[in-house]
């Protein structure tokens, strides 16, 4: 990241929290508008971004919780504070179509508080959670643990924390989302920062299924720990290695698009080189795709490759004739280009 300039790092960032609101709601089952989200994200951190929409009270609930826990990572977990996080969750008072106590621990008229699946009559019991008798001692024990100086390693204790946050289950909805504040929470402390380039959540959404299927099995077992604590470093050190390639896909933009603004190129130019920067283009771009693409000659087309190829933006792939492709220059090409 020291690589990056400022306002590369502050898109960074923001792209980073954006992807925790929203993946850690589509866990849920909950689908939040992405482009919501970074405008709420960005207006609330004061970062000057395009194209900024107007959000939801929903939208901007859900990012005041998670920019609280991580920004203000180093303050108290206090009760008032978990109670002002569900309240930001649901500020319509309802989960869905139902309504919901919010701002407090779930009653003891709705116990057994239980995850169940299958039909009516044959449902399958996930976890019952403990007794809403028993929840302010059990929080009072969790957040004692959680604001005192341990020995555990602060990762581990993000684990720990997630785990047996969602064990007590204080609410009646929403503590899933808790859970993962909770663990960035201490992820941020653990690095004595709130500028972070992972997401946790992201990498938690696409194992999802496997992340229901260690928490009921650590929940059905004994108090050993280790399996979920294996799971949870192991979901970490994915989500690291994903930001690491998000990182050097975002330095290699900018040092292109350095290389290409040293020098003025045609509008053409600008789009074809976009195009093959997305993610969704497939193959190479030859001469008539490329005159396809910005509706022009072959001859220009060709030029204009070219000229592209001088700079060793492009980089002409083996073979010739109508087979000719070109590819853009790569990170690696790059680096040992500008001698990094």
């Amino acid at each position: 990241m020291e690589a990056l300039g400022f306002d590369l790092k502050n898109d960074t960032r923001l792209n980073t929290l954006t992807l925790d609101v929203v993946k850690s709601s589509k866990i849920e089952g909950e689908n939040l508008d992405q482009n919501e989200v970074r405008s709420s994200i960005a207006r609330k951190l004061g970062i000057e971004s395009a194209g900024l929409i107007s959000s939801s009270r929903d939208v901007d609930g859900v990012v005041e919780m998670i920019l609280d826990a991580t920004q203000y990572y180093s303050q108290p977990l206090t009760k008032k504070r978990l109670l002002k996080w569900h309240r930001s969750l649901f500020p319509s008072g309802r989960s869905g179509k139902h309504c919901i106590v919010v701002g407090d621990w779930r009653s003891i008229e709705n116990d057994p508080m239980q995850v169940v699946s299958g039909h009516i009559g044959k449902e399958t019991v996930h976890f019952e959670a403990p007794s809403a008798a028993i929840i302010e001692s059990e929080i009072f024990q969790f957040l004692s643990w959680f604001n005192t100086e341990t020995q555990i390693d602060p990762v581990l204790k993000a684990g720990i924390a997630h785990l047996w946050f969602i064990t007590i289950h204080p609410f009646e909805d929403g503590n899933g989302r808790i859970a993962r504040a909770i663990a960035d929470m201490l992820l941020a402390r653990a690095e004595h920062s709130k500028g972070r380039f992972y997401s946790l959540s992201a990498q938690i959404e696409l194992d999802r299924k496997e992340y229901y299927l260690e928490l009921e099995r650590q929940q059905r077992n004994s108090t050993d720990i280790t399996f979920w604590l294996e799971w949870f470093l192991n979901c970490l050190s994915s989500a690291i290695s994903t930001a690491e390639s998000n990182v050097n896909l975002i330095l290699y933009k900018a040092m292109l698009w350095n290389r290409i603004n040293a020098e003025p190129v045609h509008d053409r130019q600008k789009l074809i080189i976009n195009k093959m920067l997305d993610s969704s283009f497939k193959g190479h771009i030859n001469t008539s795709k490329y005159a396809k693409i910005v509706k022009c000659s072959n001859d220009t087309a060709l030029r204009d490759i070219q000229s592209l190829k001088e700079r060793n933006i492009l980089i002409q792939n083996p073979g010739g004739g109508r087979s000719t492709s070109y590819r853009l220059v790569t990170l690696e090409e790059f680096k040992r280009d500008v001698d990094i």
